[in-house]
């Protein structure tokens, strides 16, 4: 029976033994071991990074050689550390310093970024004398060549990674590009490619003696994949022309797709500023520019109350709980009285009109809007019910949350619950948040929610998510999410005559933006106003309204919807409905007939010198 055990843990160590020298040299062979094997030295070579167009086939961005220094520490030598940094133009402190950081890095047989991004005149000088410096040698990559100067907040950048990605994300090295904002950084796997790996042989002393296994885990490069955009990069440039010297957003969705033609953010800046050596020094400049942000996406990430072309929301709401239809009434006093102690919210209009549906909307009453949003919220006998109601039909219209673009960057917004006020108030009323019903008061959005909810009404009742991607290497976007669409809380019945509104504010002598027309194109639009507070030294200081419109065309057809918001703008039709009128256009038409409008908008010497200009006291939006 010992014998029997004996024999037994002997064939058992064997087999073991036989199993573990198998795994050694089978398993051993895995390409990714390669990387940890001190006597196998791994060279990378990195692919084109795929090039980026716009939606009708121009190219916006492509790729031009550039040459770094790598070093592996293991491999330096002896050397001339005087002619090396002669070489590169730099001073021995600052070789020592970068030589030192990267010498208390693990790993120190893999290759490590020493200097990055020389230029091609540089690089050919250095080629055939980097053999005198053991351990350094040129590795070459692809930046960024741009062939627009527009669209910075669309297109993003790229940059190297950070030593924690390095060690935090799987198959980036020293020295890699990795997008950042926008759709370098929404779409860096499919942008980046796949790098081609060498795996050489080296000997005891450390020197190269060939191919490892005859180059049997060595791989080519690929591309990356080439992506098409959505965007219209002849619209962008419009948008961007029309912003110059003003603070704001425009964002331009088809309805019928969902899919982005415009996403203007301004001050905007050149794409190119993000490549090269000057790179850092041009972030960290614009990054500190608390004024411009020319890094702020407002498009996607400013907030701002919707003003007037929210009401268009509080109609469809009010015409869907059934507590009002279009033919109801209601009397304007120069405003709205409410509350027990008679308060006032200001309107335009002249006392004593009596104004419907469609008169309130393109006259943009705020005396009408008052009255229904409280018949909204009283409606179910609980101002609390009431609220929540009304709250859930507002984010049927993709507010209060992400709209689920493929960017990476954006707000909620903020719309209101009954929660709120509880916190607010120890006894609440309709009237606490009147405001809500001309779009003031505690609600929120971005300007692409408001783009998306001239999307719905054009679509009467859905949308589809915006998205920014077209085509992935020539093969259309074929994801469910941004191809199926979303509806609203509202029935597709309510629609027109809200729609009706928005476009007698075009047709209507007393219509909003009755001298914004486009002849040939039925517009349905609507402006805003919205009221810009600010605390400066602790007291609340009222500067210039902000500018607002949102509009789609052609009303038979739509091809194109549209918000625009300029800060400081004063009222709607002064700014944003012009240029909004102006991109209508220049979309349907590729050109523009009314020059004069165009001009108005370029001549800014009066813009600029009325910027942020404290609240001048003038009549409540005498001009919305």
């Amino acid at each position: 029976m010992r014998k029997l055990l004996l024999s037994s843990i002997i064939v058992l160590t064997t087999f073991v033994f036989i199993g573990r020298l198998a795994y050694l040299q089978l398993g051993a062979d895995a390409a990714r071991q390669q990387l940890d094997d001190t006597a196998i030295k791994t060279i990378f070579t990195y692919p084109e990074r795929g090039y980026i167009y716009d939606r009708n086939g121009k190219l916006l961005v492509a790729n031009q050689p550039s040459y770094d220094i790598m070093v592996i520490p293991n491999e330096i030598e002896e050397f001339d550390k005087h002619e090396f940094c002669k070489l590169l133009n730099i001073d021995i402190e600052e070789f020592d310093k970068k030589l030192n950081i990267i010498l208390k890095k693990n790993s120190p047989w893999l290759p490590k970024l020493f200097l990055s991004q020389l230029s091609k005149e540089k690089y050919a000088f250095l080629q055939e004398k980097m053999r005198k410096f053991k351990g350094f040698y040129i590795q070459k990559r692809s930046l960024r060549d741009y062939h627009t100067k527009h669209a910075a907040n669309v297109l993003g950048y790229i940059s190297q990674v950070t030593e924690w990605e390095t060690q935090n994300k799987n198959d980036y090295n020293s020295g890699e590009l990795i997008g950042r904002q926008g759709i370098e950084k929404q779409y860096e796997k499919e942008l980046r490619g796949i790098k081609g790996v060498k795996h050489i042989q080296k000997d005891r002393l450390n020197r190269d003696i060939g191919s490892y296994k005859s180059g049997k885990f060595d791989t080519l490069p690929e591309s990356g994949k080439e992506l098409t955009l959505s965007i219209d990069i002849d619209l962008q440039a419009y948008g961007e022309y029309l912003m110059k010297n003003k603070k704001g957003g425009i964002v331009a969705i088809q309805p019928k797709t969902g899919e982005l033609l415009s996403l203007v953010s301004t001050p905007t800046y050149a794409p190119s500023l993000l490549v090269g050596r000057d790179r850092g020094k041009n972030y960290t400049k614009m990054y500190n520019d608390s004024i411009g942000k020319p890094l702020f996406d407002r498009g996607l990430q400013a907030t701002y109350p919707p003003g007037s072309p929210f009401k268009v929301v509080n109609a469809l709401i009010a015409l869907q709980e059934g507590v009002i239809d279009e033919n109801y009434r209601v009397t304007c006093y120069h405003g709205y009285y409410y509350g027990t102690r008679g308060k006032k919210m200001g309107c335009h209009c002249p006392s004593g009109a009596r104004r419907n549906l469609n008169i309130g909307i393109y006259e943009s009453c705020n005396a009408y809007f008052a009255d229904i949003y409280q018949k909204i919220i009283n409606k179910p006998g609980d101002v609390r019910l009431g609220m929540d109601n009304w709250a859930n039909h507002v984010k049927s219209f993709g507010m209060g949350n992400y709209l689920g673009y493929d960017l990476p960057i954006g707000q909620r917004g903020f719309v209101p619950i009954s929660k709120y006020y509880d916190r607010r108030y120890p006894r609440w009323y309709a009237s606490n948040s009147l405001s809500n019903a001309i779009g003031q008061g505690e609600i929120l959005t971005t300007p692409i929610q408001l783009a998306n909810l001239a999307a719905i009404m054009a679509n009467r009742g859905y949308f589809y998510t915006p998205h920014i991607l077209k085509k992935i290497d020539n093969e259309p976007l074929q994801n469910e999410y941004y191809t199926v669409p979303k509806y609203t809380s509202i029935d597709r019945k309510h629609f027109e005559p809200v729609i009706q509104g928005m476009e007698d504010v075009f047709n209507r002598p007393t219509g909003t933006a009755r001298t914004l027309k486009v002849n040939g194109i039925r517009i349905a639009g609507k402006t805003g106003t919205a009221q810009n507070k600010i605390k400066i030294d602790g007291k609340a200081t009222e500067l210039t309204d902000h500018s607002i419109f949102i509009a789609f065309a052609p009303v038979e057809d739509p091809k194109i919807a549209i918000a625009v918001y300029v800060e400081n703008g004063y009222w709607g039709s002064r700014w944003a409905g012009k240029i909004a009128s102006l991109m209508i256009e220049k979309h349907i038409r590729g050109e523009i007939s009314r020059t004069d409008l165009e001009t108005y908008v370029l001549n800014d010497d009066y813009f600029i010198r009325e910027y942020a200009k404290p609240y001048s006291g003038k009549p409540f939006r005498i001009n919305e």
